[in-house]
């Protein structure tokens, strides 16, 4: 995009060489038609707001306004002394730069108030010029400036709120991320420490293994927490946050110490999926399994079913729990909700139901390329 600084100075340097251009040709020309000296006025108001066009940036509503009185009073006087009627087109094209500015940078009132102004002195040059050239040059040079401003605000708003959508973005992801990190771990050490409890006194060998799971739990979240902050604080060398299916294994040996079977299927070969629908398919899984932790204690079996066919990715997570009416109206959490989003983000669906004669079945289908969304 280059050095904004520079780009001013080498607008404003154009801006200066074309109002100069302009304001010798129409010298020249009312030397010409006119005689005399009659130029000298019409140059001089020319010269008063080229040099307020250049300075606009100081302060664009001001600049705009003393412009604008500078031009409503050379009407007046040209009307008065008999003079070159004005704004001429010197004059006109200055006036329009500082319009536009105004018009594009201000609050809604304040470039209200200067369109408004801007057109006072493009009817005030109409009734003191009449059918003349002059007018025109002037309603179309106030035309241009309105319309140069507004789709300057446009671009800003846009801007703006591109901006705010990226943010807003960021911290969903961000409340995502740390919903998907938290909820597993810590349903991990609950449900250890729960069988700790019950075990410590008759079997001590399973409450140490209860308590070995917990600290590797603990050790779990608080690395998935560091590569969260690793992300906020921006650092190069931060770990990713978001795993692949290759991590399938270690996440459900760490469920399986919690007493439950899973049974694995995924692809023998590194599919090569994009790394957004790899975190996905993880993040999938990961949630289903926290939620079997949370809301079926009595399963005994989950098979995780991982599978790329024709280009679609298909991501199945059932288990063998109890039937269980009340099961799905108690999540009231965000993981389902934030699943859901994931997948439909890349354009797949989701599917969370109860399944006939008990257990729970949560089946995605991502497509295997998402280069068509982007």
């Amino acid at each position: 995009m280059g050095d904004p600084d520079r780009w001013g100075v080498a607008t404003d340097v154009g801006l200066g060489l074309g109002c100069a251009a302009a304001i010798a040709v129409q010298a020249a020309a009312l030397a010409g038609s006119w005689g005399g000296t009659y130029w000298v006025f019409d140059c001089a108001v020319g010269v008063v707001v080229t040099l307020l066009a250049l300075v606009r940036r100081r302060h664009r509503g001001w600049t705009a306004a003393v412009g604008l009185v500078v031009a409503a009073v050379a009407v007046l006087v040209a009307d008065l002394a008999g003079l070159p009627h004005e704004p001429g087109p010197a004059t006109a094209l200055p006036l329009a730069v500082v319009v536009a500015s105004a018009v594009g940078a201000l609050p809604l009132r304040p470039a209200a108030a200067i369109a408004t102004g801007g057109l006072a002195v493009v009817v005030a040059a109409m009734v003191s010029a009449g059918p003349t050239a002059v007018p025109v040059w002037n309603a179309v040079a106030w035309l241009v400036a309105v319309a140069a401003g507004a789709a300057l605000r446009l671009l800003d708003a846009r801007r703006r709120a591109t901006a705010e959508q990226v943010r807003r973005d960021e911290r969903l992801e961000l409340a995502r991320e740390l919903h998907d990190v938290v909820a597993h771990h810590i349903t991990g050490i609950v449900v250890q420490a729960q069988a700790a409890q019950l075990v410590s006194g008759g079997q001590p060998e399973r409450a140490r293994q209860s308590l070995a799971g917990i600290e590797s739990a603990g050790s779990d979240a608080l690395a998935a927490m560091r590569r969260l902050v690793g992300i906020l604080r921006d650092s190069a060398d931060a770990a990713p946050a978001s795993a692949g299916p290759e991590q399938l294994a270690e996440l459900v040996a760490r469920f399986e110490r919690q007493g439950v079977t899973v049974r694995l299927a995924v692809p023998d070969d590194d599919p090569g999926w994009p790394p957004e629908v790899t975190a996905t398919v993880y993040r999938v899984v990961r949630e289903a399994l926290t939620n079997v932790a949370r809301h079926a204690p009595g399963a005994g079996t989950v098979t995780v079913t991982v599978a790329d066919r024709a280009g679609t990715v298909t991501v199945e997570v059932v288990d063998d729990g109890p039937a269980a009416p009340t099961r799905h109206p108690r999540r009231h959490g965000y993981g389902l909700v934030g699943m859901r989003e994931r997948v439909e983000a890349l354009g797949g669906t989701l599917a969370a139901v109860p399944r006939p004669g008990g257990g729970w079945s949560v089946s995605a289908v991502l497509p295997a390329s998402t280069r068509e969304r982007r």
